[in-house]
């Protein structure tokens, strides 16, 4: 009963020192102070979207020029174009951020000082973050692939649709768009750098004229070659191979330009079964009911 008379009088105490602190307080001049804070901050804004807008720009206007003059392959051009516009963004929007913090009052340099720029690198996570652009140097610096390049990464098989400054951007076959970490590439599979080699396969059984069958699919390569600009070696005949699976077929090799070799490999398959055809030869049921499936 003796400690609630103590209790309040503590209270209006502190409700009273309160109000006067509240009362006390320039209202005027803190408004003006946050006007003028937010003032500020959308005219660092305006002035980093210009320089943003300008700078992208310039580099557009740059790549441009590189590209008439032949100083880079296409591919190689639009690769160094994309990271270079990643590479200024980020530094925009680094510079921008330190500004509105320090027009805020938050002693950024001071922060960055204090704790040592390796650790905020690490706190902030930023480790991976370096490992991708590093990594993205090299496999520019060595050419290890560039815009529009078939390629296999991992499992990810497609043409480069964008190398950024923390990914890569792998277009598939099917439409998809993967975007892989620079740091995640550890194996690259480019197919895009020499002529690529098709397979063809003629099944045939034991009981066949392989010699007939010879003779009509180097007539067809003869005539086929110089009609498909692809083709960058004449085809040549390899022979009765046996496959894994025990399939006994009469195989062709042809070279093509990167990105043809399916295209030329049907056109070849197709001239192949109606030579055949119109000699009279009968292939296995089995792989006709395939091709007709």
């Amino acid at each position: 009963m003796l400690l609630s008379p103590i209790i309040n009088h503590q209270l209006n105490k502190d409700s009273h020192f309160i109000t006067k602190y509240i009362t006390n307080l320039n209202w005027d001049e803190i408004f003006a102070k946050i006007v003028n804070t937010i003032i500020i901050i959308l005219a660092l804004s305006l002035l980093f979207f210009i320089i943003n807008s300008v700078g992208k720009k310039l580099i557009k206007n740059a790549f441009h020029r590189a590209r008439k003059g032949n100083d880079y392959t296409k591919g190689r051009a639009g690769s160094i174009y994309t990271l270079s516009l990643n590479i200024f963004h980020y530094t925009v929007l680094f510079f921008y951020f330190y500004a509105v913090l320090s027009v805020m009052g938050i002693p950024v340099g001071t922060l960055i000082a204090g704790a040592g720029i390796v650790s905020v690198a690490i706190g902030l996570g930023a480790q991976g973050f370096v490992t991708d652009v590093v990594t993205g140097l090299f496999i520019l610096m060595e050419q290890q692939f560039a815009v529009g390049d078939a390629v296999k990464i991992g499992t990810i098989t497609g043409t480069i649709h964008a190398v950024g400054l923390r990914t890569t951007q792998v277009k598939g076959y099917d439409g998809t768009l993967t975007y892989i970490p620079n740091r995640s590439i550890t194996i690259v599979s480019n197919m895009s750098r020499n002529d690529m080699q098709a397979l063809i396969n003629i099944p045939i059984t034991p009981n066949m004229d392989i010699e007939k069958m010879e003779e009509i699919i180097m007539r067809v390569n003869k005539d086929l070659t110089p009609q498909l600009d692809a083709v960058t070696q004449a085809p040549a005949l390899i022979g009765v191979v046996e496959l894994p699976s025990g399939q006994l077929v009469l195989q062709t090799s042809v070279f093509a330009q990167n990105g043809h070799q399916a295209k030329v490999k049907q056109q070849f398959l197709a001239a192949y079964l109606a030579a055949l055809q119109q000699a009279g030869i009968e292939l296995p049921v089995t792989t006709q009911q395939k091709l007709n499936s």
